[in-house]
């Protein structure tokens, strides 16, 4: 089991942040987005096959995203994918903020110009029950109108089981967003669906890596009061 959880200072920033932004932050998101056009941007996460065989159970627990408008650094490395569908290895460690704040890049190493949204529970999903084109939303909310340069996964823990019940090692690259390079667009009265397709590949060592899918990502737009896809899990994996 991975265990992610951010250093004391992380927890006091984000605990003040949140007790300041409350208010602003909303069942739906919309802090900052008074009076300008928004859309809606659906999350979803799916699994690509790579060793997930090996798995009786992997469940992700997620906190947040981070997107990133133009000119914002994602503090990846090496986990992002990036616009050719190409992987690399590891990334930087990232940022805290409130719902929808965009951080400023004050705080020594991280990335400057990202937004969080962190979500008002954390969202668990189980990678062995989104293969074969399941996908779980795991978050639904309103901003306004922009275009993102990538989207990262804000993931606090990883629970493996291996198929015969021993519990599995699995990391993160680097303890850090995993980071899907995909631009996409919040619109207009639109919903923007983009779905995050990450999978563990088994190391020479018996661990696993848990590391995105390029060529699994998809964006989708549709009308903003669609209903979710028909292969979509509703979110109790």
């Amino acid at each position: 089991m991975t265990d992610t959880t951010p250093d004391r200072d992380a927890v006091s920033r984000r605990t003040y942040l949140q007790a300041t932004g409350a208010a602003a932050l909303g069942a739906a998101g919309l802090a900052g987005c008074v009076g300008k056009a928004t859309g809606t941007l659906a999350t979803r996460v799916t699994d690509q096959p790579a060793d997930i065989g090996d798995f009786e159970s992997l469940v992700v627990t997620i906190e947040g995203i981070w997107l990133g408008p133009e000119g914002a650094e994602s503090g990846a490395t090496g986990n992002e994918t990036d616009g050719d569908g190409e992987e690399a290895g590891n990334t930087t460690d990232g940022a805290d903020a409130d719902g929808n704040e965009t951080d400023d890049g004050d705080d020594e190493n991280e990335p400057a110009g990202r937004e969080y949204h962190e979500f008002d529970e954390p969202e668990e999903a189980d990678l062995v029950q989104l293969q074969d084109g399941e996908t779980q939303l795991i978050d639904e909310r309103e901003l306004a109108v922009n275009t993102y340069q990538f989207l990262q996964l804000d993931v606090s823990n990883v629970d493996g089981t291996l198929d015969g019940g021993d519990e599995a090692d699995v990391d993160l690259p680097g303890n850090a967003p995993i980071t899907f390079n995909e631009e996409f667009e919040v619109r207009e009265n639109t919903r923007t669906s983009f779905t995050a397709d990450f999978a563990p590949v088994r190391r020479g060592n018996g661990t696993y890596l848990l590391r995105p899918v390029p060529r699994g990502i998809e964006v989708s737009y549709g009308e903003s009061d669609e209903g979710g896809d028909a292969n979509e899990s509703d979110g109790d994996a």
